[in-house]
C-alpha cells in the first residue's frame, strides 16, 4: 500500500486593482462547497503545469502564476493529500460553461470570498494572498539538463548534448514555462543549456557571461538583474549557485534540469521557489 501523499495543485485567481482585487471562487455540486480551483496531477505532470491546467478546465481562465501560497494538507479517503497553490493572474478568458465538477464560478472581493469559502485551509489562503504584492515579475533561473557525464564526452565540451533523460526534462520545462510567460529566453551557449530551453519554442538568446569559462561574478548578476521583463535563463552549475546568491542572498544549489523561480517587483525579491523536473 502506498504512503504517498496525494498530489493535486491549483491556484487563486485574482482580477482587477490589486490594492482591492476580485477572486474567482468556484462551486461544485458533487460536495456541495465553494472552494478554489484546484484538482489532482496526471500521471506524470508537472505540479505547476497541472495547477494551470485544472484552472483552465474548472474556469474557463488562463492566467500566468505569481508568487507560491502555502500548500494545503488533509486527509482524504484515508490518505494525506497535498495541495500546491500558486497566486494566478488572469490573461485570457472563455465564457464560463457550468459542469458536473464546477456548476458555477464567482468574482468575489476578499472579504465576500472568505465568508463563502467552506474550508479553513481556504480561508488561510486568502490571507497569504493579501500578505505580500499579488503583480511580480518572474525570473526563471535553469540548470541545464542532464547531459551524459563530462569525462565520456570526447568532443569539445561546449558540444556536449543532452541524453535521453535530459530530453525528457527539456520537454516536462517547456510544458511548466508558460505558467510564467517568459518573454525572454537566454542561454549559456553550451549545447546542453541551448537544448533545454529549445522545446518552448521561442527564439533564445546566446550569452557568454552564463559560460561555465566566461562567467564574471560582477557582470553576470548584473546582466540577469536587468531583465525586467518575465525571463528564463539557462546556465551552469559552476554559475547559477553564485547568480542566485547575487540577486537574492540565498543559498541555492540546483540539480541538473531543475530551476528556482524568483518573483520580483523591480530588484526587490518577493519570493524564491524551486522545483525538480
Amino acid at each position: 500500500m502506498t504512503t504517498d501523499p496525494l498530489r493535486a495543485a491549483g491556484a487563486v485567481v485574482w482580477r482587477g486593482d490589486e490594492s482591492r482585487p476580485e477572486v474567482a471562487v468556484i462551486h461544485r455540486p458533487r460536495y456541495d462547497d465553494w472552494t478554489f480551483p484546484k484538482g489532482k496531477l496526471l500521471p506524470g505532470e508537472h505540479v505547476i503545469a497541472a495547477a494551470l491546467r485544472e484552472v483552465r478546465e474548472e474556469t474557463g481562465l488562463s492566467v500566468s502564476l505569481g508568487r507560491p501560497l502555502p500548500p494545503a494538507h488533509y486527509l482524504r479517503q484515508g490518505r494525506t493529500k497535498r495541495v500546491d497553490y500558486w497566486v494566478g493572474r488572469v490573461l485570457a478568458r472563455d465564457d464560463f460553461v457550468p459542469g458536473d465538477e464546477v456548476d458555477e464560478l464567482r468574482w468575489l472581493p476578499a472579504d465576500e470570498a472568505a465568508a463563502l469559502l467552506s474550508y479553513e485551509w481556504d480561508a488561510g489562503l486568502l490571507r497569504a494572498v493579501s500578505a505580500a504584492p499579488l503583480d511580480t515579475v518572474p525570473l526563471v533561473l535553469v540548470r541545464h539538463a542532464s547531459a551524459g557525464a563530462r569525462q565520456e564526452w570526447g568532443g569539445d565540451d561546449a558540444l556536449r548534448p543532452l541524453d535521453p533523460d535530459g530530453r525528457a526534462q527539456a520537454a516536462t520545462l517547456a510544458n511548466v514555462l508558460p505558467a510564467y510567460r517568459p518573454e525572454t529566453l537566454l542561454s549559456s551557449p553550451s549545447l546542453r543549456c541551448v537544448q533545454t530551453l529549445e522545446p518552448y519554442g521561442m527564439e533564445i538568446g546566446l550569452e557568454p557571461l552564463l559560460g561555465e569559462e566566461s562567467q564574471d561574478p560582477g557582470k553576470t548578476p548584473a546582466l540577469v538583474r536587468s531583465l525586467r521583463r518575465p525571463a528564463a535563463v539557462c546556465s551552469h552549475r559552476k554559475v547559477l549557485p553564485g547568480l542566485i546568491r547575487a540577486l537574492t542572498g540565498e543559498e541555492t544549489r540546483l540539480r541538473k534540469g531543475a530551476f528556482a523561480v524568483v518573483h520580483r517587483i523591480g530588484e526587490r525579491v518577493i519570493s524564491v521557489e524551486r522545483h525538480s523536473t
